[in-house]
């Protein structure tokens, strides 16, 4: 593992480079964070793959629904 995350942008970010949303999943955990907020120390939210997974596919349910 790395000790530094790699984030890349979200692949549900739009267009517009400079409101994205960036995924670390190179880590022990899953960090998220707001790319307009890198330079300052972005506030990151961590889960465990596990969390992150459970909440990607809750995601994909609510999306089949609508």
């Amino acid at each position: 593992m790395s000790e530094q995350p790699n984030y890349r942008k979200s692949s549900y970010s739009g267009s517009d480079n400079d409101a994205c949303v960036e995924v670390a999943d190179n880590m022990p955990r899953i960090m998220v964070r707001d790319s307009k907020f890198v330079e300052g120390g972005s506030p990151e939210i961590t889960a465990s793959p596990a969390a992150w997974t459970a909440f990607l596919d809750s995601r994909v349910k609510l999306t089949d629904t609508i």
